[in-house]
C-alpha cells in the first residue's frame, strides 16, 4: 500500500509540474501576442492631414493639396505660449524645431520660405494650423524666426513655396503606413528562409549506365563579370530634388518690395472700377490687369504702404468698407 502511495506521489508532482509548465507558456504566448497587437495599433504621433473646411473668426478656410503653392505675404512667429502642446496634425510642437503653421496646406509638408527684407531662406515642416491674425500668410517657429532673421522685429515680408517633390514623398510614405495599420499585418519579413538540403552520393541502379567521369565532361563556361553599377542618374534638366530640412540657411538675391492691400481681383474692368473709386478715400488705390489661367483679372490694391503696422491698419479699413476677403500682399 505504501509503493501504491508512493507512486501516487510520483504521478501528482509530475502531473503538476506539466500543468505548471503549460500555464507558464500560455502566460509567455499571451503576453507575446499581446505585444504583437499593440505594437500594430499603437499609432504614431503624427499623421498625414488636409482637412475639412473650417471657420474661425468668421472666415473660412479651405485646405487643400495644393503643390503649386507660391504666394508672397507678411510672416509671424509663435513660442512659449504654444511650446510642449500638441499641433494640428498631432506632433508636439518644439519652438527649437524648424516647423510651421498654414491654414490651407497639408500636414506634413515642406516649404522654403524667403525673407524677402534680407535675401536668407530655410526649409520649414507645415504641421499645424495657422495663423489667423488676418495679415499673415504662415506663422514659423521661434527657432525659425531666429535663422530667418526677425525673431526681435516680429514680423517679415516673406515669399513662401512648397516644396512638392519632398511634400508629395512624405505624404505617399505616410498614407501608406496608415494602410498598412489598418489592414493589421503585423509581420514582414524581407526574405523567405531556404530550405536545407543534404545531398548524398547513391550507386547507380541495376542495369543503368554509369555515368561519365567527371575529368571527361566539358569544363564549365565561366562566369560572366559583374555588372559594373550604373552611374547615378542625375536630375531631369529644370528640376530641383527634394531637399532635407538640415536648419541650413541659404541667401537668395532680393530686391526691394513694397506692401498693399488687396481689396479683390475682377474679372470686369467696370466692377473693379468702382471699388478703386469707393476706396479712394482711405489712401492711394490702383487697379492692375494680371493675366491667370488664361483670363484677364484686374486687382484693386491699395498702397504702397510704408510697412508692416501701416499695412494691418489699411487691412482693417479696408475690411470694414465691406471687402471681407482683402489680404495684405507683398510685390
Amino acid at each position: 500500500m505504501r509503493r501504491i502511495t508512493g507512486s501516487w506521489r510520483i504521478w501528482f508532482a509530475v502531473t503538476a509540474a506539466i500543468l505548471v509548465s503549460a500555464c507558464a507558456e500560455t502566460q509567455l504566448a499571451i503576453h507575446s501576442a499581446k505585444r504583437v497587437v499593440d505594437a500594430v495599433e499603437e499609432k504614431p504621433s503624427a499623421e498625414y492631414k488636409v482637412g475639412k473646411p473650417y471657420q474661425i473668426g468668421g472666415i473660412w478656410y479651405y485646405p487643400k493639396e495644393d503643390y503649386d503653392f507660391d504666394e508672397t505675404g507678411i510672416a509671424s512667429w509663435y513660442g512659449t505660449k504654444f511650446h510642449g502642446r500638441r499641433t494640428a496634425n498631432g506632433e508636439i510642437y518644439d519652438m527649437n524645431a524648424l516647423t510651421a503653421a498654414h491654414r490651407t496646406l497639408p500636414m506634413p509638408s515642406y516649404v522654403r520660405v524667403t525673407n524677402l527684407e534680407n535675401g536668407r531662406s530655410l526649409v520649414l515642416k507645415v504641421n499645424d494650423r495657422g495663423p489667423f491674425a488676418r495679415g499673415r500668410i504662415i506663422d514659423v517657429s521661434r527657432r525659425g524666426s531666429q535663422l530667418l532673421g526677425f525673431q526681435r522685429k516680429g514680423t517679415a515680408k516673406v515669399r513662401v513655396q512648397i516644396l512638392a517633390d519632398k511634400s508629395r514623398a512624405i505624404a505617399s510614405r505616410l498614407k501608406s503606413q496608415k494602410q498598412l495599420a489598418q489592414t493589421g499585418s503585423p509581420i514582414t519579413v524581407k526574405r523567405l528562409p531556404k530550405a536545407k538540403v543534404n545531398a548524398e552520393q547513391l550507386p547507380p541502379p541495376t542495369g543503368a549506365k554509369a555515368s561519365e567521369p567527371i575529368a571527361s565532361l566539358p569544363p564549365p563556361k565561366p562566369a560572366p563579370a559583374p555588372a559594373q553599377p550604373a552611374a547615378e542618374a542625375a536630375p531631369p534638366q529644370g528640376r530641383e530634388l527634394p531637399e532635407p530640412v538640415t536648419g541650413k540657411v541659404s541667401n537668395k538675391p532680393v530686391r526691394p518690395s513694397s506692401i498693399y492691400v488687396q481689396a479683390g481681383a475682377f474679372g470686369q474692368y467696370a466692377n473693379a472700377n468702382k471699388v478703386r473709386a469707393r476706396l479712394s478715400p482711405i489712401g492711394p488705390v490702383k487697379v492692375t490687369s494680371v493675366l491667370v489661367n488664361g483670363q484677364d483679372l484686374f486687382r484693386v490694391r491699395v498702397g504702397p504702404l510704408e510697412n508692416v503696422a501701416a499695412a494691418d491698419r489699411m487691412l482693417d479699413r479696408v475690411t470694414q468698407a465691406g471687402y471681407e476677403n482683402a489680404r495684405i500682399i507683398v510685390e
